[in-house]
């Protein structure tokens, strides 16, 4: 079974930079796209950012275009999310996850979860 391990958050002030990492165990990490959510209290889990295997293709949602940035170490089988310019609302629990389908990025659907890691951001 993948096991997925988060780590990386904190406490910062709005405008500040934090970076996640997320530590995928197994040799088979670089044949999967991944992917970042997140959850914030009171709300659904939202998607946040997905990377292709290879880590030739990203996608973003709206809202974080601009102020993240996921990358992929497959020698490492990590998966990083820097966050920059960070905001109030950006405050959740952030997950990492992994799609096991042979398709095209996506924003839902995944199938491994990591237990997540706290992003407060402070105004």
């Amino acid at each position: 079974q993948v096991q997925l391990v988060e780590s990386g958050g904190g406490l910062v002030q709005a405008g500040g930079s934090l970076r996640l990492s997320c530590a995928a165990s197994g040799r088979t990490f670089s044949t999967y796209n991944m992917a970042w959510f997140r959850q914030a209290p009171g709300k659904e889990r939202e998607f946040v950012a997905a990377i292709s295997w290879s880590g030739g293709s990203t996608y973003y949602t709206d809202s974080v275009k601009g102020r993240f940035t996921i990358s992929r170490d497959n020698d490492k089988n990590t998966v990083y999310l820097q966050m920059n310019t960070l905001k109030p609302e950006d405050t959740a629990v952030y997950y990492c996850a992994l799609d096991l389908g042979r398709r095209p990025l996506a924003t839902m659907g995944y199938d491994y979860w990591g237990q997540g890691t706290q992003v407060t951001v402070s105004s």
